[in-house]
């Protein structure tokens, strides 16, 4: 953490960076007295919230049907209301203002001709509009209104957008997942939700296949019994009758304009759900004031985007950085949404001249820092960023006015009062310890669904420290205000950014015969590879074959996720658990990584100390691949 920065800002690209620009504003409205310095400008917004997030909402003229009665209601978090009293419609500030002739939207996919690059369209805001409006009307038809919930079984395309936009048009309630999930692990979230509307694509294409997707659709329909009406939009080009009743697409022409529903400022904007560490998903309730608040803020002052800019992000309508992508439209920005592998035909499909270059999901290794240096251009810099599905945005990330040094994010993002405690809930710096955030942030959840009581939603980020938002990170905060992330101090399994929760993995293995339990984890390593073991015990008589390994892997690629397929099937004895029966899977993980097992859990903990043992000596005679 003692190195040179590998990218510093020059003097003409702080001066026109936005977040100078609203620094300046501040200044000249007698909002603040700033230098231009953003770790003063952070520390203004951390103070003085009360104030920070009004000046967001003037700065961008953000229009209320309806006056706030105040800024923050509440003092204690989870019990927080933003804004009260404002109605407001996400739609209405994401196509305010815009040139109907310009392009915002570019829909890329792989192509049908083998070996070809990737194939776009483009939708200009007009367009975008249009199609919006003319699905919108076809939903109101079908009875869908404020609150209920449209679910979206789609590839990241053009059209993923579309119904998201209408659906929140009319006040209802977004939750989508991409078509690599089976429908039963589809069902498992989407049906949460009693939904009333599936939009879904006759299917994708992946590293040069075709996957048809029409018999999953109908699957999945059939498992949400609340559904009112199938949509069914072409990808692939395959006929629709394959699936289960389902109704085209809407024709945009000639359709009524689009009319946005303000809402107020806390109702649901979309549901994301949580990976499923320690049992069925949960589903996150953002709500529609506090998400357009933090997009607007972090789309324009953390990432520089404007209506010059093309913003792209290669995700998943499963992983919240959809949302995130999407939410570029609010800045002006053209998204690019791609539907296919990154690496098909080759790995230069996806590259083209950037001005910086974004990473999420997981720690950045310092290497990578200077691989983009010499591959892709030293004035590229690179802006990694923490947050999480959670608060549907970034915790600390990069900043066009403050240097990068690789490994490390520059600083926290404005409004968010990050820090580092260790176990007692004292800060730390310049040592590991828990991100924490201190202070409400607008786009933290308004509520866990089918949670009334909110007990669930306390004891997710507020059972370690009341009051106080714990994430699930270890981080490092350094002498100069960057962060250090170190990885998941939970078990989430995070492979290539995609996150899944282990019981996913156990719903599919346990089911074997030969299977009696299982236990998988993700172990980061220093240098940034993740290694993901599933240890599996067997029954009486049962070997761990060719066979069986081969079993294994087609059912957790086919009935779970192909991107969470293990790198290793080893055959255990036994899987310790607490004494109350929970898997110790970040015990394991700790021991794997080479703690002291003594130092990890204490043996009276254990139901079976001799199974975390076997754990320890497994790692002391098999170094991590």
């Amino acid at each position: 953490m003692d190195r040179e920065p590998i990218w510093v800002p020059e003097q003409d690209e702080i001066a026109a960076a936005k977040v100078s620009r609203f620094a300046r504003w501040l200044t000249q409205h007698g909002r603040a007295r700033l230098t231009g310095d953003y770790l003063e400008l952070w520390q203004w917004s951390v103070n003085r919230l009360d104030e920070f997030w009004p000046a967001v909402w003037d700065y961008f003229g953000i229009r209320s049907a309806t006056p706030y009665e105040r800024v923050l209601s509440g003092s204690v978090m989870p019990d927080i209301e933003w804004f009260p009293g404002a109605q407001v419609s996400y739609v209405e500030h994401l196509f305010r203002g815009r040139d109907p002739e310009r392009v915002a939207v570019i829909d890329a996919r792989e192509s049908a001709q083998p070996g070809e690059g990737p194939v776009s369209r483009h939708l200009t805001w007009g367009m975008l509009r249009e199609q919006v409006g003319a699905l919108a009307a076809m939903l109101r038809d079908l009875g869908v209104g404020p609150g209920d919930r449209v679910a979206g079984y789609v590839p990241n395309a053009a059209e993923a957008v579309v119904a998201f936009l209408a659906a929140a048009s009319l006040g209802a309630v977004w939750s989508g997942c991409g078509q690599d999930y089976s429908p039963a692990a589809a069902a498992e979230r989407l049906g949460q939700l009693e939904p009333a509307v599936l939009i879904a694509a006759d299917g994708y294409r992946y590293g040069g296949r075709a996957f048809d997707r029409r018999g999953a659709v109908s699957e999945l329909a059939a498992l949400l019994p609340t559904l009112r009406a199938t949509i069914v939009f072409p990808r692939l080009g395959l006929p629709a009758e394959a699936a289960a009743g389902p109704l085209g697409w809407p024709d945009p022409s000639g359709s009524a304009d689009l009319v946005p529903q303000p809402v107020p400022f806390g109702h649901p904007l979309w549901v994301l759900f949580s990976s499923g560490t320690t049992g069925r998903p949960k589903g996150i309730v953002h709500s529609t004031g506090g998400v357009l608040l933090e997009h607007l803020k972090a789309m324009s002052l953390g990432l520089d985007l404007g209506d010059q800019d093309t913003f792209f992000w290669y995700t998943s309508p499963s992983w919240m950085v959809w949302n995130y992508l999407v939410s570029g439209l609010l800045a002006g920005a053209r998204i690019v949404c791609y539907d296919g592998s990154p690496s098909y035909p080759s790995w230069g499909a996806l590259w083209a001249l950037l001005r910086s270059l974004g990473s999420s999901g997981s720690a950045l290794p310092s290497d990578s820092y200077f691989w983009v240096a010499d591959h892709v251009g030293r004035r590229i810099r690179v802006n990694s960023t923490s947050g999480g599905t959670d608060v549907v945005s970034a915790f600390a990330g990069g900043s066009p006015i403050v240097p990068v040094w690789p490994g490390e994010l520059s600083a926290p993002c404005l409004g968010v009062t990050l820090d580092s405690w260790d176990e007692h809930g004292q800060p730390v710096r310049g040592t590991v310890g828990e991100l924490v955030i201190t202070k409400p942030m607008p786009s933290m959840p308004v509520a866990f669904w089918n949670d009334p009581a909110g007990s669930r939603y306390r004891e997710a980020y507020f059972g370690t420290y009341p009051g106080v938002w714990r994430h699930g990170d270890w981080i490092t905060i350094t002498d100069r205000c960057s962060v250090v992330v170190h990885g998941r101090s939970d078990a989430t399994l995070n492979r290539h950014g995609i996150r899944m929760g282990s019981s996913d993995i156990y719903h599919v293995v346990e089911q074997f015969d030969e299977i009696a339990e299982a236990l998988v984890v993700g172990v980061e390593r220093p240098e940034g590879e993740y290694w993901m073991p599933l240890f599996v015990v067997l029954n009486p008589g049962r070997e761990l074959d060719e066979a069986l390994t081969g079993k294994i892997r087609q059912a957790i690629r086919e009935q779970a996720s192909p991107r969470h397929v293990p790198d290793e099937i080893i055959a255990a004895p036994a899987i310790p658990h607490t004494r109350t029966g929970k898997k110790l899977e970040i015990p394991v993980k700790r021991i794997l990584q080479g703690s002291d097992s003594r130092q990890v859990m204490a043996a009276g903990a254990v139901d079976n100390p001799d199974a975390l043992a076997w754990f320890a000596a497994y790692q002391t005679r098999t170094p991590i691949p």
